[in-house]
This record gives structure tokens, C-alpha cells and sequence, in this order.
């Protein structure tokens, strides 16, 4: 019984020491994450190899895992920029990116965990301010906010694309101007919706007039064209044709021929 301190103690103490060497030789790497294996004694950050994929691992001791997100992520960037005639406009945009899974460990030994800070956000200034730069205010607020965004992407993934980075969209989602300005481009397109509206009701008035004229010279051509046409003798025949009707009516009626006026008949009687 005295010898069991003696043997009770370094069982312990050999537990102890296996339980944190287990603890360090083992590494779970979560969903949508991938792990980088820095070797203290072969060679430093493992890059020839595929990075450590989701799950648990045993590593070395001596050897550390640094865990990276590999799945999309967003960063909302708010920057301040200037316009083609020197004005301050601010941009907000946000970015959807993601480390390039297979170059994981050149990313980490070249740009470290702080590879957004460090590469991605001063990439995306650069690329707004060169961009925003091209463009006058009145563009920047109404006509232009597509094409912006498309060469705001364009230019950041020229910066990012040899950086490990893999961009996959920009997002421009606010451009706002100085208030004197903003008000001033708003006036001027009230203005200028104004003058097409007042144009647009010139070109239908005009149009409308023209019907008119058309319509009343078609009417006075065949009034002309009938004229025309008309002698004496077929009016004197579509007369007698209309007395003849007329005379063939059940009421009471006195016919006198040929007393009218160029010949025709007279109808004396009740309706």
C-alpha cells in the first residue's frame, strides 16, 4: 500500500501528458472550412499539398492548423470617391468573394489570415476610386449605375485574381451625392421630362390636324367629284323617279304635271 503514491503518481502524470498530446494532434474542421498545416520542422506552410478538408484529422504535435472559411462571403464597403469634375460621392458596394480553395496555402503564407484587410478592401477602393472617376455626377445618378458596377468588378478581379483570390461579384448598391447636386440633376430631369411631354402633345396635336385636314379635303373632293356629275337631266329624272314614289302613298294627293319648277311635277295634298 506504501508503494502505491509511488506508482499512482506517474500513471497521472503519463495521463496528463497523453491527454494534451491527443489534444493537440487533433484538428475538426467544420462545414464550408479548410485547414492550412504549418510543419515547425519540415519546411514551414505546407503548399504542394491539398488543403485539410472538413472532418477530423491527427497532426503532429508540434505542427498547428489555421482554419479558413472557403465558402462565399460578403464585405459591404463604404467608400468616399471622387467624380470625373472633382465632386465627393459616396459608394457603398458590397463584395462576394472567396479564398481559391486549391491555393489555400500560398494565400496563407503569402497574405496571411488577414488577407481581406490586407488585399481584397484596398483592391476594391482602388478599382471604385479609378472607376467613379471617369463618370459626372448626372451618370453616376441615373444612366450609368450598371456599367459602374461591371467595371468596378472587371477592374478589382484584374487586381485580385493572381492574390489567391477568386472574385465573384460587386454589388453597387448606393451612390449618393452632395445634396446641392442631387437636387440640382433632379430639376434638370423634371425639365427635360417636361419638354418631352410638351413635345410629345405638339406631335399629337399636329397629327391630330392633319387627320382633319385630310378628312375635310376627302369630303370636299367628293363633293367636288358629285357636283360635277350632276346634269340637269338627272336631276330632272331623280325627280320624277321621287314623284312617282311619293304619288304611290295612300294619302290623299293632287298631281300636277309638269307645273314645277324645271318641269317637274307638283304634289298638292294632306301628309
Amino acid at each position: 500500500m506504501d508503494r502505491l503514491p509511488k506508482i499512482a503518481l506517474p500513471a497521472i502524470a503519463g495521463i496528463i501528458v497523453l491527454i494534451i498530446f491527443m489534444s493537440r494532434s487533433t484538428v475538426t474542421i467544420g462545414s464550408g472550412e479548410a485547414g492550412v498545416l504549418y510543419k515547425y520542422f519540415g519546411g514551414g506552410v505546407v503548399t504542394d499539398e491539398p488543403p485539410l478538408g472538413e472532418g477530423f484529422h491527427l497532426v503532429a504535435p508540434w505542427n498547428r492548423v489555421y482554419i479558413y472559411e472557403v465558402r462565399q462571403q460578403e464585405r459591404l464597403e463604404k467608400m468616399n470617391v471622387l467624380s470625373s469634375n472633382g465632386l465627393d460621392i459616396k459608394l457603398e458596394a458590397s463584395v462576394w468573394f472567396q479564398p481559391k480553395y486549391d491555393q489555400l496555402g500560398k494565400l496563407h503564407q503569402e497574405k496571411s489570415e488577414q488577407y481581406i484587410e490586407r488585399v481584397l478592401l484596398p483592391a476594391i477602393r482602388s478599382a471604385a476610386r479609378s472607376v467613379v472617376g471617369r463618370y459626372t455626377p448626372e451618370q453616376l445618378y441615373s444612366s450609368k449605375r450598371d456599367a459602374i458596377q461591371q467595371e468596378i468588378f472587371e477592374e478589382t478581379q484584374k487586381i485580385v485574381d493572381d492574390q489567391y483570390i477568386q472574385l465573384n461579384e460587386v454589388l453597387v448598391r448606393d451612390v449618393t451625392l452632395p445634396p446641392t447636386i442631387k437636387d440640382a440633376i433632379e430639376r434638370k430631369l423634371r425639365q427635360e421630362q417636361e419638354s418631352l411631354e410638351y413635345e410629345f402633345r405638339l406631335v399629337t396635336a399636329e397629327k391630330e390636324a392633319e387627320k382633319v385636314r385630310i378628312e375635310a379635303q376627302g369630303k370636299a373632293d367628293a363633293n367636288r367629284i358629285l357636283s360635277a356629275s350632276l346634269t340637269d337631266k338627272i336631276l330632272q329624272d331623280k325627280g320624277i323617279d321621287a314623284t312617282l314614289k311619293l304619288s304611290e302613298s295612300p294619302n290623299a294627293k293632287v298631281v300636277v304635271v309638269g307645273s314645277g319648277q324645271d318641269g317637274l311635277p307638283l304634289i298638292l295634298g294632306n301628309n
